[in-house]
């Protein structure tokens, strides 16, 4: 089974500055753990960035660049997509097919949105996944705090067995390529 590790939408307009989603250092943090034991096992790893024209998330702005303390190299893909669904007009599901790539884990950002949307439509397209529950996040809301959304979503997605397909949460120390 080949694997790929998708990062969502870890950019510097939602990671950095005074409103910082829940524990995000730790999330960063783990998300450099992830890629190095990814890259060291010749896993793609791959860094989807969302884009809104007009906006402080615009392509190409400050906003839009990924988070400072991410490590990235030039082996590493870039995809850009403009909805929650890291597949819906985007190349990522050519790039999967063109490596042989089977199996996702997933982190990132944001747990309720483009985590939970982009986690059911791989699943929808024969993709096992393995969500990195201390590797995604979100902001707190009115209804619930990032801690709340994220530990709902870690305890929910696996609980979907209709794709076909296994949904696990697992940490990143856990995680081997």
């Amino acid at each position: 089974m080949k694997s790929a590790l998708v990062i969502i939408d870890v950019q510097r307009v939602l990671f950095e500055g005074d409103s910082q989603p829940f524990a995000a250092d730790e999330v960063v943090h783990n998300i450099n753990l992830l890629t190095d034991k990814a890259r060291k096992s010749n896993v793609p790893v791959v860094f989807v960035q969302h884009e809104q024209a007009g906006t402080e998330i615009e392509y190409g702005s400050e906003g839009w660049q990924l988070q400072s303390d991410l490590t990235v190299t030039e082996t590493d893909t870039f995809i850009r997509k403009t909805t929650p669904d890291s597949f819906l007009r985007t190349n990522l599901q050519d790039f999967l097919l063109e490596h042989g790539v089977t199996n996702l884990y997933i982190c990132g950002y944001a747990s309720e949105f483009c985590v939970d949307t982009t986690t059911r439509r791989a699943a929808g397209l024969g993709y096992s996944v393995q969500l990195i529950g201390d590797a995604h996040t979100t902001h707190d809301k009115e209804h619930a705090t990032g801690s709340q959304i994220r530990a709902h979503h870690n305890a929910t997605l696996p609980n979907i067995s209709s794709f076909g397909v296994p949904i696990t949460a697992t940490s990143t120390t856990d995680v081997t390529f």
